[in-house]
């Protein structure tokens, strides 16, 4: 049962957990009693407190400093995502610039597209800079210590991916200080959470380490016809076996179900134009409370890292993500503009499922010179993505957009069809950092792919050779200049459930990035970063026969800008700004040529800032503000949904109750209760959530 194995998991870690603080505790009792002391052990990590990091791990910049990273990168910090309150995947990400919702309004799980492009679910999120999860379901924050965003093409590293971007979640763990954290989010509308985060280092050199993340609670985001829960269990344990050998494995279960909010689709055209409906209340949910979305994903990784000698390593590593879910969408379509009445379609979707298996081996090293050094890595990378995604019946009902019924309970009333799919992609790389002196950089890569797609119906193969080449010009220590060029290969799409060709993944295709930017250290910490990105890549759109197919190729150029880390030591801050121009690029269709590509915004902007003041010590105050500017709802531009502001404000007060550090927070979202359109894409309009009003209490054991 899908309950007794998170049980059972979260038994096991406990257990686990026990066994090692009782090994603990008789280790250092023997050592007291020798009158020894335990040796030093040195842990890289986070500034306390900070909203800049000192490093990115992901991709081929591992452990790098982001200023001398020659591509956009932005990392939300465990601070900001404390400060925010956040448990998902968008709530962290909007602190990023160009990202939207596309598709779906975020009541089950998130759709999420940068720059307007889309993040691939099945590769463009990875575990740990490796593993790629399946993003068919809420990834919890609450177990990771940090969210980093590679902005554009990555294909060097991560193989066929869209050049969206990767979104790394680097997951807690253990540090020289021991942590026992109980933590409860209530929220106005009922719902609630209980978190237990632990973490210990044993042994007695301190070789062994594990972090253990426990959560339950009931789900309400304050929609009507809404219900549901949500579980996580993870634990990230580490082995130093040697000076030169280190063990990690991760391991993480979650599951939400919950009722699935309707979607509702944009109206026909009328000579070229679409009439949109007015934006509805935020509260009102169109389907049946029972229409169910429900879901759950286990993500395994064991990576193993050798010291061949000091200037040379190797890395192993292996890991497999696995999503099920069962699954009743709706979308309320065929509706009267004057009268709201229209007609519901649900979808039932029954053991559906991804799999996905991924390997890499990696040799990295330097070669030291007085005046050159040069910083190689040489890999191979295997990845095997299965999946299907069975679909049975649809049945219609009456309902209305302004005056909501309620839905009946319906069951599927034919056969589930299966439509299995297998994607290999193999990949070899190399890639050379060469260090000129103290002020120029030059990053030379390639990756040759193997690339092959079987589905019931299509068959692709791809065989390519992809250079990647950048160069770093550092007049002072803190300022980096940098311009570079990318090419990278993706799998262009996949048909979603309300398109004929549902499920059909579309041909491999070649997309070119350039950019040119510079970065600077300031102020008390604060990293800037200004940008000019182009990318040109496989462009789509829906057909006559509702197929969703390919459509020539698209552009999407502009400014990116981004701020974050502490203006003083009372204030930090967390900002970025998006200024871009989007085309279609395809003359043989009339239809979209020139026009900007579906659920793709010009301007985005948010700032996010904490203040620390002197005179009460433990509290913080914070305000954040998001924009997302119009988007287009169809790739011929019938329709554009208006702009947004959403407006956030937090406080929180940490002091010491009977000696244990507690914090209590409260935080409001979308303060003016406003509505609006937040996503559209894919024919298919959402809603954004109405005012949330949470309060967070957090103790340290």
């Amino acid at each position: 049962m899908k309950i007794n194995l998170c049980s059972v998991i979260a038994a096991s870690l406990l257990i686990f957990w026990i066994q090692l603080a009782e090994a603990e505790t008789e280790t250092e009792a023997d050592q007291a009693e020798a009158g020894q002391k335990l040796p030093a052990v040195t842990v890289t990590g986070e500034r306390i407190g900070s909203f800049n990091s000192d490093f990115v791990q992901v991709g081929t910049f591992r452990d790098m400093a982001p200023i001398d990273v020659p591509q956009t990168s932005n990392v939300i910090t465990r601070e900001v995502l404390d400060a925010q309150a956040t448990t998902g995947i968008f709530g962290a990400l909007r602190n990023t610039a160009g990202v939207t919702r596309s598709q779906l309004n975020g009541s089950t799980y998130d759709n999420i597209a940068i720059r307007g492009i889309l993040v691939e679910n099945r590769s463009n999120y990875r575990l740990n800079g490796s593993l790629p999860i399946i993003n068919l379901i809420d990834i919890p924050m609450e177990n990771k210590e940090r969210v980093e965003v590679l902005k554009g093409a990555s294909s060097l590293y991560y193989g066929f991916v869209p050049p969206s971007g990767i979104v790394n979640l680097v997951t807690k763990r253990a540090s020289k200080d021991p942590v026992s954290n109980v933590s409860l989010m209530v929220n106005m509308y009922g719902g609630a959470n209980s978190h237990i985060d632990l973490g210990r280092r044993f042994g007695s050199e301190q070789q062994f380490g594990a972090r253990i993340n426990l959560l339950a609670g009931r789900e309400d985001i304050g929609i009507r016809n809404f219900s549901g829960h949500r579980a996580l269990v993870s634990g990230a344990f580490d082995w130093r076996v040697t000076d030169k050998l280190s063990l990690k494995l991760d391991v993480e279960h979650y599951r939400k179900e919950v009722s699935e909010q309707a979607a509702i689709r944009a109206p026909a055209a009328i000579n070229g134009v679409i009439t949109l409906p007015p934006v509805p209340d935020a509260r009102r949910n169109l389907a049946g409370e029972w229409q169910k979305y429900d879901a759950e994903a286990t993500n395994l990784l064991l990576r193993a890292d050798y010291a061949i000698s000091d200037n040379w390593g190797l890395l192993f590593e292996i890991g497999r993500a696995e999503t099920r879910r069962d699954r009743n969408f709706s979308q309320f379509q065929d509706y009267n503009l004057v009268t709201g009445a229209g007609t519901l379609r649900t979808f039932f979707n029954r053991g559906q499922n991804w799999d996905n298996q991924n390997i890499r081996t990696e040799v990295f090293g330097r070669f030291p010179g007085q005046f050159i050094t040069h910083e190689v890595s040489v890999g191979f990378t295997g990845n095997e993505r299965r999946q299907n995604p069975r679909t049975s019946s649809t049945f219609d009902t009456a309902q209305n957009l302004y005056n909501p019924i309620d839905i009946a309970h319906q069951s599927p009333t034919t056969p589930f069809s299966a439509n299995r799919s297998k994607i290999t992609d193999l990949g070899v790389y190399i890639s050379d950092r060469i260090l000129i002196g103290s002020k120029l950089q030059i990053m030379l890569g390639a990756r040759g792919s193997f690339y092959k797609s079987v589905a019931k119906t299509t068959h692709y193969k791809a065989d390519r050779i992809n250079p990647s080449l950048s160069l770093m010009y550092k007049p002072i220590p803190n300022v980096s200049m940098y311009a570079s060029y990318i090419e990278g290969v993706e799998e262009s799409g996949q048909a979603p459930a309300n398109r004929a060709n549902n499920g059909e993944i579309l041909a491999p295709a070649v997309s070119k990035q350039k950019e040119v930017g510079v970065k600077a250290l300031v102020a008390q910490g604060i990293l800037l970063q200004v940008a000019y990105f182009d990318i040109k890549r496989a462009s789509t759109t829906v057909d006559a026969a509702n197929r969703f197919v390919l459509n020539g190729m698209a552009q999407y150029s502009g400014f990116e800008l981004s701020a974050s880390g502490e203006v003083t030591k009372q204030l930090s801050l967390i900002g970025s700004a998006l200024f871009m121009e989007s085309e279609q690029l395809n003359k043989a269709n009339a239809e979209t040529f020139g026009k900007i590509p579906d659920n793709t915004p010009k301007r985005t902007a948010s700032l996010f800032a904490e203040y620390r003041p002197t005179s009460i010590p433990g509290l913080a105050l914070s305000s954040g503000v998001y924009y997302v500017g119009r988007r287009p709802v169809n790739s011929a531009n019938q329709a554009f949904v208006d702009d947004y502001a959403i407006l956030s404000l937090g406080a929180r007060y940490t002091t010491r109750i009977a000696g244990k550090r507690a914090t209590v927070q409260a935080v409001v979202d979308n303060v003016t209760n406003s509505n609006y359109w937040s996503t559209a894409g894919n024919g298919l309009l959402g809603v954004g959530a109405p005012v949330m009003f949470k309060i967070v209490s957090r103790v340290e054991f």
